[in-house]
């Protein structure tokens, strides 16, 4: 199995092209972010990642952004679903990330919701992820696992820094949920929660060493899961973002630190730990079956 590493357009501030250039000269293997809203830039886009050699993973949101209208029903979600994936097909993704539905619906509402999406995404002959976000039913862990319960074919872009600010906790408390969705994770979001907040100021500050450990424990758990499915590529967008995420000081508004820098380093040390756990023990013979024994104990 493969590592491909994405970078993300949230947060970006130039053009198209100064957003490939860097993925290019940073060794990225694609790009992730929402298509362009025109038709020709659409085209264009398509053209220009094919011509760098990068992937793409289209990102969407239904009903709104990425809070959705809390009045949206789910016929609007999966209205809004089924004209933003049309759209981002004609960039021709690997997948769509999806953030969709409302977390205020009750859990039979979302596996109804969620079971009507699966059967879009496979009339569009595209592999739908849905990623672990606030605001939407996979907002904590509880509620994920009763919808993957109902839906076994779902699978899930995994963004843990979410459920550590919703649980005001890490989530290792949740050793069986964090096994169940190791085993549906599709895609990693890499970003680093705590339990105040969805992003730690800079990953890389020896304070934060315990909460970067913790949540690459659950990262390599969904390597090893991937692997022992028989996955040969595992994608990975390290996605610490601006917009409130990213803490600025009072007053002045200056970031406390810079957003390409930090993903940039996340993805230079994920791309390291990747490699290191295949070539060391966790990925050894019965260690692993071990390991992976570990994970619902």
């Amino acid at each position: 199995m493969k590592l491909k590493i994405f970078k993300t357009l949230w947060g970006h501030e130039g053009t198209i092209d100064d957003a490939i250039a860097t993925a290019c000269a940073d060794h990225f293997d694609g790009i992730e972010g929402q298509p362009p809203a025109n038709v020709d830039k659409r085209v264009e886009f398509s053209q220009k990642l094919q011509a760098a050699g990068l992937d793409y993973i289209a990102e969407i949101c239904t009903a709104g952004s990425y809070v959705p209208n809390r009045q949206a029903t789910s016929a609007e979600h999966l209205r809004s679903l089924a004209e933003r994936a049309e759209k981002a097909m004609e960039c021709a993704p690997l997948f769509l990330t999806v953030i969709a539905g409302c977390d205020a619906w009750p859990v039979n509402q979302s596996v109804d919701f969620f079971g009507e999406a699966l059967a879009l995404a496979e009339k569009l002959s595209v592999t739908a992820s849905f990623e672990t976000h606030r605001s939407r039913p996979f907002f904590n862990p509880w509620t994920t696992r009763d919808i993957l319960n109902q839906l076994p074919a779902l699978k899930l872009t995994c963004d843990f820094s979410h459920w550590c600010v919703v649980c005001e906790r890490l989530v290792s408390t949740e050793p069986e949920v964090l096994a169940l969705c190791a085993e549906r994770a599709h895609h990693i979001h890499a970003r680093v929660g705590y339990d105040q907040g969805p992003q730690v100021p800079n990953p890389a500050a020896p304070e934060y060493t315990a909460i970067l450990e913790a949540h690459e424990d659950w990262w390599r758990r969904i390597w090893i899961s991937q692997f022992t499915r028989g996955m040969a590529v595992s994608t990975m967008t390290p996605e610490f973002g601006p917009d409130g995420y990213l803490q600025c000081r009072p007053f002045t508004c200056e970031p406390v630190a810079d957003l390409v820098e930090i993903n940039l380093w996340m993805a230079r040390r994920q791309w390291k730990n990747f490699q290191d756990s295949f070539e060391g023990e966790y990925f050894a013979g019965s260690v692993k079956a071990e390991f992976l024994r570990s994970m619902t104990q």
